[in-house]
């Protein structure tokens, strides 16, 4: 494998703790509300633990890094495109919790009716299983590399699946959320650790400047990643995360709103920060290579210039540690998909059409069961259909900003209906999948021409069809609505508007309060987020100036 003995120490302790951890917490669950929701008891650190963690994926050091090294610092779009979506997440999130259901697809039904509400659970499961794949295949690209090429990355990819699924198994999400605060700190190391050692190693900022163009350095050029790019890349990112399957579960149990709107945001910010060392290792290696180091040849696959920076500049000990975070961003997100997998099945079809009213330790063990068959299912996707890593994780991310059109225009605008929701689906991934077609392109490539096309496309679905047909039944929408206005917190009374479900009639739900009074907590938060990651930005331009 290429490991030293205290390689090999450091990663024994490390799946040593995360299992006995895992199976120890996960001994006391005992019903479906604790495995797929662990009770919505979660406090602050640890939805900030789960946030991080769940949205940090193996797959994504690897794109990033690859995608820099080859095109230059601009590529870090590819991750920050949801650098400016991120203080949304503070408005978004308290919708979650106020849903009171296990997930996304029971919202989509008791919104659009039966039929939309299968559509999405199709979809979802599409999502886990590709998700899971790019996942799986990313994090043992690195480890392949890292250790020299020691191990198949198929058999890598095999090898992960089982450790993950021992403790998701067992714990559910009570033990995927506690495994995530600690693998938190792990990830955090991995992105990190290797820039020091590599910065030292080309020379500084003056040593790749010496050897690498100009336009690497930047954070937009048309060479790269411009402006319009990046703005595509927020819509995607923004429409898209609240579709995306697994966020009910991961931002909507902790114990409160505030402590579910501090565990989103700050815990996608810190995942920011995080792409900034990815993109760092994406330059070194360049560099290093411009500068005939450690042979000198370009890399034959981008993606593997995270794995190479790792063999090269790591001490004994440190690539244990870097094998451990790799597998700790895989195992954090892949438990938590594993978990919503299962409760997707499990709640959204088995209870429903396969054997209803029997006892909940039989929907337990259904649960169970079913996540680990859906993760399979993602084994088999990466062994044989994963081609670019990056392309496969913008796939599952434009398919749910296509779902996203109706979801979340659904709750803006109480007009939708599930006639226009269909039509916008239909519309939206129809004109995508066209287009690539006739340009001859893979069908997983990203365009955001394309994509522009599609969303405005699939928008003007769900308006025109929505307004042409007969709306959603009145009791239906009422009891829906009258969810989202109503506060989750235990004790709470009254109804407290939040901006997103008022956001075309702010003035008219705000009342006698004023926008400001009646959406104070919304507007303070996202103006704070928003100001910190103008600074980030304006932070990493300047240094790279």
């Amino acid at each position: 494998m290429g490991l030293s003995t205290i390689d090999l120490v450091v990663l024994g302790a490390y799946f040593v703790l995360i299992l006995a951890v895992g199976i120890l917490l996960g001994l006391r669950v005992k019903s479906t509300e604790s495995y797929f929701l662990g009770e919505r008891r979660f406090g602050r650190l640890v939805m900030i633990g789960m946030s991080f963690g769940v949205g940090t994926h193996s797959e994504m050091p690897v794109a990033v890094a690859g995608a820099v090294y080859s095109t230059g610092l601009s590529a870090i779009w590819f991750q920050w495109k949801n650098l400016f979506a991120t203080p949304f997440y503070w408005l978004l999130a308290p919708l979650f919790r106020r849903i009171r259901r296990t997930t996304t697809a029971e919202l989509t039904e008791e919104r659009y009716g039966r039929w939309m509400g299968g559509i999405y659970t199709v979809f979802a499961l599409i999502f886990f299983v590709i998700g899971l794949a790019s996942m799986l295949k990313g994090a043992a690209k690195v480890i392949a590399e890292a250790t020299g090429g020691g191990i198949n990355v198929n058999e890598i990819v095999i090898g992960m699946t089982v450790a993950f699924m021992v403790y998701s198994f067992v714990g559910g999400m009570v033990a995927t959320a506690w495994t995530n605060l600690f693998q938190g700190v792990l990830i955090l190391a991995l992105s990190f650790m290797l820039v020091p050692l590599g910065w030292s190693a080309a020379g500084g900022m003056d040593g790749m400047r010496s050897v690498l163009e100009e336009f690497k350095f930047s954070l937009a050029t048309p060479e790269g990643i411009g402006p319009w790019v990046i703005l595509m890349l927020t819509v995607n990112g923004l429409v898209g995360i609240a579709a995306q399957p697994h966020i009910l579960a991961s931002v909507g149990t902790g114990q409160d709103e505030r402590t579910c709107r501090e565990g989103f945001f700050l815990g996608n910010l810190v995942k920011r920060a995080c792409t900034l060392g990815w993109a760092l290792v994406g330059l070194i290696v360049a560099a290093l290579l411009a500068q005939g180091k450690f042979g000198g040849e370009p890399l034959a696959d981008p993606e593997l210039a995270f794995g190479f920076a790792a063999r090269h500049l790591l001490f004994p000990g440190g690539i244990g540690l870097l094998i451990a975070g790799i597998l700790a961003a895989n195992m954090s997100t892949c438990s938590a998909f594993m978990i919503d997998a299962g409760a997707l099945f499990t709640q959204g079809f088995y209870r429903k059409y396969v054997k209803p009213g029997v006892a909940d330790s039989h929907y337990l063990w259904i649960g169970r069961t079913s996540g680990v068959a859906i993760t399979l299912l993602g084994v088999v996707y990466s062994l044989f259909l994963i081609d670019q890593v990056l392309y496969a994780f913008l796939l599952t991310e434009t398919l749910a900003t296509y779902i996203g059109i109706s979801l979340l225009g659904g709750i803006v605008w109480r007009r939708a209906n599930r006639w226009g929701a269909m039509a916008s689906i239909a519309t939206a991934m129809g004109v995508n999948f066209t287009l690539y077609w006739l340009r001859g392109e893979r069908l997983d490539h990203w365009d955001a021409n394309v994509f522009c096309a599609s969303l405005i496309a699939g928008i003007a679905a769900l308006v025109v069809v929505s307004l042409m047909t007969r709306p959603e039944p009145e009791a239906q929408s009422e009891d829906f609505f009258a969810r989202l206005e109503t506060p989750s917190d235990s004790g709470a009374r009254g109804d407290k508007p939040l901006l997103v479900v008022h956001l075309l009639h702010l003035r008219k739900a705000a009342g006698k309060l004023g926008i400001w009074r009646a959406y104070a907590e919304d507007l303070r938060g996202w103006a704070a987020g928003m100001a910190v990651c103008w600074a980030l930005v304006l932070a990493t331009w300047l240094y790279f100036r």
